[in-house]
């Protein structure tokens, strides 16, 4: 007797709308499914109930149970508004059916209060497994209790991909093509940004959005994706955890840096639709280890504009808790939050000092801080989400091993002192901020007088030759600045042990961030070796 093999096809990634449709067909009795958006969840069961023959019926602590799309409630009665009553009238219903609950996470939570509901719910499991019907719990919180963790099936439903938006705004342009007063010029590049900037939000949130910006201003253009970072910024304030910058400074503003700048330059585009069908994954994130008052933070923020993205502080310190669990949980709500609007810029400044403590955590805090560290590290390794993080830190001793390999973070990269020609860019820049031409200085000379000093220092050169010219009711020459400088102690100077350590850790263990002048570097090298 022969036997004939069938070749089944290779299991495909099912997207989640296909797998809740799935998990209908193979009569899962319940599903949790965690969203936001249960209007996008109704619409798509609805179209399941109407390829399955099945009718979908919802239910909410407020309206009771009733059919979806209809104006007439079912026995619209406090006993349907009941959740074991509304369960019981699942169970009782015997044709084939999917029903909605909505908001019912806490009704299933481990609560006294809920013994009844926890019940039913299981009898629910018990009596759907063999029937055509259906129970699909929405919320946005995943709250389960113990009894039921084997009895529901949970699916998270993400948040709108490009073409949900794409779709959003053909429907806008339709609904405003005949308002004489509404300009919109939308082409495909226009397009896309405004797509990419709405990703993270919710379909209502971006079409709530869209319209304000046409309100504002009567038009939709490309220009609009700042209104779109502004509803972003309210997803951020409301989570409490981490900073919204709106940035405004410009790459430009940077002065040196030119390797860093080149390879932030060249990642600019990997967020694309287009890098993507290329076959280019988002960029991870990059970490700039450094001399204090170089431009690494300075870099952070000039990123995101130069991306136009917007730009999170990821404060370490906001994460720890008094309660056993919440510093744990604060941190995976940041991440959660974070990856929520991404794409996005998350700016970890300083993280050394994070890190500080995290090996000797357990004898001191429990060990609190070495568990948020590595939640924070095993998401650096494993996030799907283009989230780039640009971590900054001053002393590379307090850095884990873990940090520095690859596949947490893209590359690491060594701010070193400015050479002559960053800071004669430094000083046009500085002194072209505060309304001086720049033409009009001896910027050899200010170069000259400069040697050893950092970014930072130098701008506070500028800024308190500023004071005392302004003192005097005089305008800023050279002399002042020079002076400004010569009474000045660099860090260079009081820290050059420190600094000559750092240089030595960099030395084949990171890329520099700055073309580096042989002559220029030799110079600083033996100032520092002195």
């Amino acid at each position: 007797m022969s036997t004939v093999q069938v070749q089944r096809p290779r299991n495909k990634r099912l997207t989640v709308h296909d797998e809740l449709a799935v998990l209908i067909r193979a009569r899962y009795p319940i599903i949790y499914v965690i969203t936001w958006e249960e209007i996008r969840v109704e619409r798509q069961l609805r179209e399941i109930a109407a390829r399955r023959g099945k009718e979908l019926f919802c239910w909410s602590v407020t309206s009771g149970l009733h059919k979806s799309g209809s104006a007439n409630k079912i026995q619209r009665t406090k006993g349907l508004a009941d959740p074991v009553e509304a369960l019981d009238a699942v169970i009782e219903h015997k044709e084939p059916a999917i029903y909605l609950f909505k908001d019912f996470h806490p009704f299933m939570r481990a609560r006294d209060a809920n013994v009844a509901v926890v019940r039913k719910l299981r009898e629910v499991a018990a009596a759907l497994s063999d029937s055509y019907k259906t129970l699909v719990v929405t919320s946005p919180l995943l709250e389960i209790a113990p009894e039921l963790e084997k009895d529901v099936s949970v699916l998270d439903y993400p948040l709108p991909d490009a073409p949900d938006f794409e779709s959003l705004l053909d429907r806008i342009c339709a609904d405003v093509a005949d308002h004489a007063k509404v300009t919109i010029e939308l082409d495909a590049a226009a397009r896309e940004k405004l797509t990419q900037a709405a990703m993270g939000l919710t379909l209502q949130e971006a079409e709530n959005v869209f319209a304000k910006t046409i309100v504002q201003d009567g038009r939709l253009d490309a220009s609009d994706v700042a209104v779109v970072f502004s509803e972003k910024q309210q997803i951020i304030r409301k989570s409490g955890l981490l900073e919204y910058y709106d940035s405004v400074t410009r790459i430009g503003d940077v002065g040196g840096l030119d390797h860093l700048k080149e390879w932030l330059e060249r990642r600019s585009l990997a967020f694309s639709e287009k890098a993507r069908q290329f076959g280019l994954p988002a960029p991870k994130g990059v970490l700039l280890v450094g001399v204090q008052g170089c431009g690494k933070s300075l870099c952070a923020k000039a990123v995101a504009s130069m991306w136009n993205m917007p730009l999170l502080r990821f404060d370490m310190g906001r994460m720890f808790a008094s309660l056993v669990g919440s510093s744990e949980e604060n941190i995976r709500r940041s991440i959660s939050v974070a990856e929520s609007i991404a794409p996005v810029v998350l700016w970890a400044d300083e993280i050394d000092k994070a890190f500080a403590g995290s090996q000797g955590s357990a004898n001191t805090d429990g060990g609190t801080t070495a568990r948020v560290m590595s939640t924070f590290l095993t998401w650096l390794s494993e996030k799907q989400k283009p989230v780039f993080v640009l971590a900054t830190a001053n002393n590379i001793s307090q850095l884990p091993p873990e940090l520095l390999r690859k596949g947490r973070l893209d590359e690491i990269f060594f701010v070193d002192l400015p050479n002559a020609e960053e800071r004669r860019v430094i000083f046009e820049i500085h002194l072209k901020k505060r309304g001086r031409d720049a033409a009009t200085f001896d910027l050899a000379q200010l170069v000259e007088a400069s040697d050893g000093f950092s970014g930072a220092e130098i701008e506070e050169a500028v800024i308190s030759a500023l004071y005392d010219v302004f003192y005097l009711a005089k305008e800023l020459e050279t002399a002042d600045v020079v002076k400004s400088i010569r009474e000045t102690i660099p860090l260079s100077k009081t820290m050059h042990e420190g600094i000559s350590a750092l240089r030595a850790w960099a030395e084949g263990r990171a890329r520099y961030a700055s073309r580096r002048d042989d002559d220029a570097a030799g110079h600083l090298r033996r100032k520092l070796e002195m």
